[in-house]
């Protein structure tokens, strides 16, 4: 089952560290964000990549180009060009990468990345967030309700605290920043084939606002609850929240 990361976006929330690269190739200890991304699915054995690029896509080219040799003592004949490398940095990925448009929507991406995926059912998520979901779990989430898209929902914490009042003004109680009730989309979707259909190459069709709307109004959609970590690199906080995070050895991708 082949997995496409969303990579075309332009990060600008993240200005700081998107300005001269796309935000999947943000470093997360050392490492681009899609990377652990990418890991997190081979895992559980699935490493065959699709990216569809926009956004200076060309530096997640040429760091997949030149992954062997920028993670390996090698030596170089400059008479020949010929390269012998050492170690054992090869990983056993096979990674598609596909040229989509600067300015075009989710949706049409996948759509104009269709005939790189074969027959059957595939995966997708975005390339800015990281998490330690069971991808077997989602999988057999996915095929036990027959529905053409599973999409995966966290809960998110408040950005602010909340309060309950008497009518005398006197507060009953006080949460810091509590976890919401509502389910947040954080990615990782198992889709059916079928779903191609509702998609389009058209540079507006986004993912979420139509496709998956007219799903969920069709009984097509379900959700697959996941009450574990999950974090987005959205912003320069949360981009400073994961590297702390992995710096502390505590990173639960990784497990």
């Amino acid at each position: 089952m082949k997995v496409i990361i969303f990579c075309g976006g332009k990060g600008t929330r993240l200005r700081e560290e998107t300005e001269f690269k796309p935000k999947p190739m943000v470093e997360i200890g050392g490492r681009p964000i899609l990377w652990h991304i990418m890991e997190r699915y081979a895992k559980f054995g699935f490493k065959d990549f699709i990216l569809p690029l926009g956004y200076r896509g060309s530096v997640i080219k040429q760091y997949f180009h030149d992954y062997k040799i920028c993670n390996s003592d090698f030596t170089i004949d400059l008479g020949t060009g010929d390269i012998m490398a050492y170690g054992d940095a090869a990983l056993d990925w096979k990674v598609t990468l596909c040229d989509t448009g600067e300015e075009t929507e989710k949706g049409a991406r996948i759509k104009r990345v269709a005939k790189h995926l074969g027959s059957g059912s595939f995966m997708a998520t975005y390339g800015d967030g990281v998490a330690d979901i069971d991808i077997a779990a989602l999988l057999h989430f996915h095929k036990s309700h027959g529905k053409l898209v599973t999409f995966t929902g966290v809960r998110m914490p408040s950005r602010f605290g909340t309060v309950s009042m008497n009518k005398d003004g006197s507060v009953k109680s006080w949460q810091e920043k509590p976890m919401l009730n509502q389910f947040t989309n954080c990615g990782f979707f198992v889709f059916e084939e079928a779903f191609l259909a509702y998609l389009s190459e058209e540079e507006s069709c986004d993912l979420e606002k139509t496709p998956l709307e007219h799903l969920a109004r069709e009984g097509q959609l379900a959700m697959y609850r996941h009450e574990g970590f999950w974090q987005c690199m959205d912003t320069l906080r949360d981009y400073q929240l994961l590297n702390h995070i992995w710096d502390q050895g505590r990173a639960p991708w990784t497990r």
